[in-house]
């Protein structure tokens, strides 16, 4: 790739990061230490003095450690144990497990309140064995609401720790555990000294995306009803923005915390040898299992499975539940949800927003991935690295920071006021928010397919006189499909089921994507929760089979997660 474009290239990207990406983020730190008098730290302050705010930010980071630790432990095991061995169903079970990236955990939340609520499925079935009194039922979401959102979180995002880990396993020389093998070595010291710290790049790639995750999640402690957690009160503080900085301040602290932690995980990674190794001369063969151990096997990818997919019963049966009350199912069973959402004024309506919303997103982060692919892989620019790293950072920065930004920038006499439409449209707020949020997607499976693909092949149609637009379309574009649509797929699919954005960013009815317009439904009279679970079903179809397709066209799905 000429030098000229690269450069031109570089500038677009970097210059649009700036406007969109940068500045609203850097608006919300300046935000929280400007006052009347200028620079200020009373806000700050204000925040670490007042004991609800401290409770809160105490909340969000015990939320993040805990369901990512929560989450490496269902990870790491099952991405183990499928490296390793073969067993009966591992292939179909290895793709089962994937099953919770099909629902927003929000939406799981409200399966499960219906379960664990005082007389929800659970407690039913309890007193219907004699396990409980029915006159004491317990209030297990009052007990143990923290310990709910955890795992509600956990079970949401182990699979990116599990894509992750597993195409770190993959990538492994087995001839260094052969080694250590031969030289007498245990088993359980092969793993501490060998497998773990040179799987340890896929462990903190998934590690830092849930931790993040976690750390600003919203939409679950919303549901459970817990407002002890920083996002929950940023939420709550939005109203009163112009008259209240304090959510200014507790947001700078959310992009802080998440930025300083990133960036110190990602420094002593890349100073530690032990997260590097050769690249493997050969790939080890899985030790075929039979009797109770390929049991046991299949015993542990199944009850994963049973366990995570709980949420989604959950929502697919209170879809389905005419009367849900103090029975282990629905009683009676209707289809009448799913009718009559097709006729509400909030459903049909919200599905079209956010098919607009995401598609229009998906192709500016296609056409912006694919140009910063081809700059950081095609080109010699010294700079290409920083430029792959500054596209990687939404990964790093909440949501909820960004949604936040945008938020304010956009109120009346402000910067991106221009971004609002006729009647208070988010359209172009939403469009750029997903695509900023979602490029990295499109970029890592880009910059995958064209490292896999053979530049020679370019050179030769650039020989012949074609034109570089004409070279990218008849020969780059065709042979990185695959990658392209797979990257896409995704981004399209997360998109459509964006939280904080959603949230955050449509304020008017006409204007809920999908995620707004399920939040709105919950607090609806009558059979709003119904509604909002035939919704949610209807988002576990659509990204079920987006997922599936992006699986099937992008190879290794790891790549799709690396930061």
């Amino acid at each position: 790739m000429k030098r000229g474009p690269a450069i031109l290239i570089t500038w677009i990207v970097c210059g649009w990061f700036a406007v969109f990406f940068i500045y609203p983020a850097g608006m919300v730190v300046k935000q929280a230490f400007e006052g009347p008098q200028g620079f200020t730290l009373e806000f700050f302050a204000a925040v670490f003095h007042n004991p609800i705010y401290r409770e809160g930010l105490w909340n969000s980071f015990v939320l993040g450690i805990t369901s990512t630790f929560a989450a490496l432990a269902i990870a790491f095991p099952l991405a183990l144990v499928g490296h390793r061995y073969d067993f009966l169903g591992k292939p179909a079970l290895g793709v089962l497990v994937l099953a919770p990236m099909i629902l927003p955990p929000f939406v799981g939340a409200v399966g499960v309140k219906q379960m664990l609520g005082v007389n929800g499925a659970l407690n039913a079935l309890l007193i219907k064995s004699g396990l409980m009194e029915a006159a004491a039922p317990f209030d297990w979401l009052a007990e143990g609401r923290f310990a709910g959102i955890v795992l509600m979180i956990a079970l949401n995002l182990y699979p990116i720790l599990y894509i992750n880990i597993a195409a770190a396993l993959s990538n492994l020389d087995p001839a260094m555990e052969q080694a250590a093998e031969n030289l007498g070595c245990p088993p359980w010291k092969r793993f501490f000294r060998i497998t773990l710290p040179l799987a340890m790049p896929g462990v903190f790639a998934g590690s830092s995306i849930v931790f993040i995750w976690a750390f600003t999640e919203l939409g679950v402690p919303l549901v459970f009803d817990y407002a002890r957690t920083a996002s929950v009160q940023i939420f709550d503080g939005i109203k009163g923005l112009d008259r209240n900085p304090i959510p200014y301040a507790l947001t700078a602290v959310l992009l802080v915390t998440s930025t300083v932690l990133f960036a110190l995980a990602k420094c002593v990674m890349g100073r530690s040898p032990l997260g590097t190794a050769p690249r493997p001369k050969g790939r080890a063969a899985s030790r075929r299992l039979r009797g109770w151990k390929s049991a046991a096997c299949f015993g542990l990818f199944l009850g994963v499975f049973m366990l995570a997919s709980v949420p989604h019963l959950g929502v697919l049966l209170l879809s389905l539940a005419g009367r849900w009350y103090g029975t282990v199912v629905p009683d009676p069973f209707t289809l009448s949800h799913y009718i009559e959402a097709l006729g509400h004024g909030l459903v049909v309506p919200s599905i079209q927003n956010s098919l607009l919303y995401a598609g229009c997103a998906t192709w500016v982060a296609l056409a912006i991935g694919l140009a910063v692919a081809w700059v950081v892989v095609r080109s010699d620019l010294k700079i290409r690295g920083v430029l792959d790293a500054l596209v990687m950072l939404p990964l790093a920065v909440p949501g909820l920071v960004m949604a936040f930004g945008y938020l304010a920038l956009s109120q009346e006499g402000k910067p991106f006021y221009f971004l609002v439409g006729a009647g208070g449209s988010p359209f172009l707020l939403l469009v750029i928010a997903y695509a900023i949020r979602r490029l990295p997607y499109v970029v890592r499976s880009a910059v995958a397919g064209l490292q896999q693909s053979n530049p020679m092949l370019e050179e030769a149609a650039r020989s012949l006189g074609a034109s570089p637009a004409r070279t990218l379309r008849r020969i780059a574009i065709p042979l990185i499909g695959a990658n392209l649509a797979a990257g896409a797929i995704l981004a399209f699919a997360f998109a459509m089921l964006e939280v904080s954005d959603s949230l955050i960013l449509a304020q008017q009815t006409q204007h809920f994507p999908i995620t707004k317009a399920i939040y709105s439904l919950l607090s609806t009279l009558g059979n709003g929760t119904e509604l909002a679970a035939a919704l949610g079903v209807w988002s576990m179809v659509f990204l079920s089979v987006a997922i599936m397709g992006a699986a099937i066209l992008g190879g290794k799905r790891g790549g799709l997660f690396k930061v």
